[in-house]
């Protein structure tokens, strides 16, 4: 399991100083002995104890203060077509995993928890996609609903979601969306009715101090997920930023870092409601990937021993890379499979 928190390298001054403490807590005291008549204990040299970060950012928190928080991560399953326009709160998420539902459109996996809005949304239904987004983590999926394949995944892999019987994920009819696409949900009240223990959860990505190997010149990247959806991003020399997307202005999620990894397809047993296959994106076992990042593409491979398993990447040499801390989008872009194979481009 990866460490919940980043550990840095000691300071060599720290070190000789440590060492120098051991050699003068040597016998060479002239036969001394405590008034108990045993050896007087030594006492190790403490190793500072490790900067608190959060766990979906790596960043490091505000003065030290503890990350944990006494709610789960959140994860908002939020509409990424045109009908979600503007889609509310991601702007103070986390992360975000974009992956492809049926129809050729694809749906966001937006995660909190640092921060919790009090209103996020388009909020629509889970896919079997997400066992291999949401169980490395632990998270709890803020839903519409799902259909009843999905829920049986879902319940299977242990994975805990919040629906509409929720009385915080809620249908809000103001004429700002259509009926369907009109439910929203208040993860700050929900954040706050949760009884959780406050424990900070695992890192979701291999965030660390390593530099990133070197790449190549990379400012506009095409994260191609279908026939109808590519995602154009472009990098403005300090963050990405997606160039059509839903977001509300003054509500955008601008990443540090953007990864396009190319994953298998397969199908659903079940079909939506206007007859349209739906594709299932396994986030497991390994593939290419292109870490995006001050704006340099890095090629490396991607590797996850199963759907709860730890997210690792790799080099050309089989080195593993470790993430700079900051915001992420993931793309889960359609390799070999039932669905039509995606691409990654940039300039």
């Amino acid at each position: 399991m990866r460490p919940s928190i980043i550990r840095r390298a000691l300071p060599a001054s720290l070190v000789v100083l440590s060492l120098a403490l051991a050699g003068c807590g040597g016998g060479d005291d002239g036969g001394k002995k405590s008034s108990g008549g045993g050896d007087a204990p030594t006492t190790a040299s403490e190793t500072p104890a490790p900067p608190a970060t959060w766990p979906l950012t790596g960043e490091l928190t505000q003065g030290g203060a503890d990350p944990a928080r006494k709610h789960p991560a959140y994860i908002v399953k939020i509409d990424n077509s045109v009908d979600s326009d503007p889609q509310i709160g991601i702007g103070k998420a986390d992360l975000v995993v974009e992956e492809l539902v049926e129809g050729g459109i694809t749906r966001l996996a937006v995660f909190f928890y640092e921060k919790l809005p009090e209103k996020a949304g388009p909020v629509r239904s889970m896919r079997l996609t997400d066992v291999g987004i949401a169980k490395p983590l632990g998270a709890t999926i803020v839903t519409s609903g799902a259909a009843p394949v999905t829920l049986n995944g879902i319940r299977k892999a242990g994975i805990k979601f919040l629906d509409m019987n929720n009385p915080n994920v809620v249908r809000i009819n103001d004429g700002t969306h259509d009926s369907l696409h009109s439910v929203m949900a208040d993860l700050k009240k929900i954040g706050a009715s949760a009884r959780g223990t406050a424990t900070r959860p695992d890192d979701y990505l291999p965030f660390g101090d390593s530099p990133l190997p070197a790449g190549a010149p990379a400012t506009t990247i095409d994260a191609k997920l279908s026939a109808g959806r590519t995602s154009h991003w472009k990098y403005d020399g300090s963050k990405y930023v997606l160039q059509n997307g839903y977001m509300a202005d003054g509500d955008v999620f601008k990443p540090d870092t953007v990864i396009a990894a190319t994953v298998r397809t397969s199908l659903a047993p079940y079909k939506d409601p206007a007859g349209n296959p739906v594709p299932v994106s396994h986030f497991e076992g390994k593939g290419k990937a292109v870490i995006f990042h001050g704006g340099q593409a890095i090629d490396v491979t991607w590797e996850k021993a199963d759907e709860g398993a730890e997210l690792t990447f790799k080099d050309a040499a089989g080195n593993e890379v470790e993430l700079p801390a900051g915001r992420t989008w993931l793309e889960l872009v359609p390799g070999k499979g039932a669905a039509s194979t995606g691409s990654v481009t940039y300039n």
